[in-house]
């Protein structure tokens, strides 16, 4: 599978990375939570149509990769009771903590060690846990630029979310 035994990057910046992506997540909570609620579902025609699914998406993203790193398999990608501002503004916060708690004790080593996993099909993966962490970031990242130009459309200064931003503020 080509997998670079070369230590790529260290655990602390895969921590500074993932603390990163949810500071970034936060400040798009907090301007969804301004917005009216038919500013929250206005449909853009992307995949994931809106502000609220948009971030309803990254949520479930964050929480099936945290259950396959934990050999905790999920039944779905994302449930009906996920559509909500409020439950994104308490689960999304704990969700991060728990990658925290996961990563605490990882040695620069352990960011090597090979995570085997399925995807929603059931199809079976294999890979090392720097490049799924990395993947979440830019996951993240990407979506929440979608939803930063859906708040740009609507009239709405979007908070500043890039990683020099981040850097800046620590």
């Amino acid at each position: 599978m080509g997998h670079n035994q070369e230590m790529p990057v260290s655990v602390d910046t895969l921590r500074l990375q993932l603390d990163y992506s949810a500071w970034a997540s936060q400040r798009l909570l907090d301007a969804a939570a301004k917005l009216s609620p038919e500013e929250l579902t206005r449909d853009f025609k992307t995949a994931d149509k809106s502000v609220l699914d948009t971030l309803v998406h990254v949520y479930a993203a964050d929480r099936i990769w945290l259950a396959r790193v934990l050999a905790e398999p999920r039944a779905t990608f994302s449930d009906p009771e996920d559509r909500d501002l409020t439950l994104l503004q308490t689960d999304w916060p704990a969700l991060h903590q728990r990658w925290k708690l996961w990563l605490r004790d990882f040695s620069d080593d352990d960011v090597l060690r090979v995570i085997s996993y399925q995807d929603t099909k059931g199809r079976p993966y294999s890979q090392p846990a720097w490049q799924i962490l990395l993947h979440l970031v830019n996951h993240g990242t990407h979506h929440r630029g979608q939803v930063s130009g859906f708040l740009r459309a609507m009239g709405h200064t979007p908070p500043p979310l890039d990683l020099i931003a981040y850097y800046r503020s620590l």
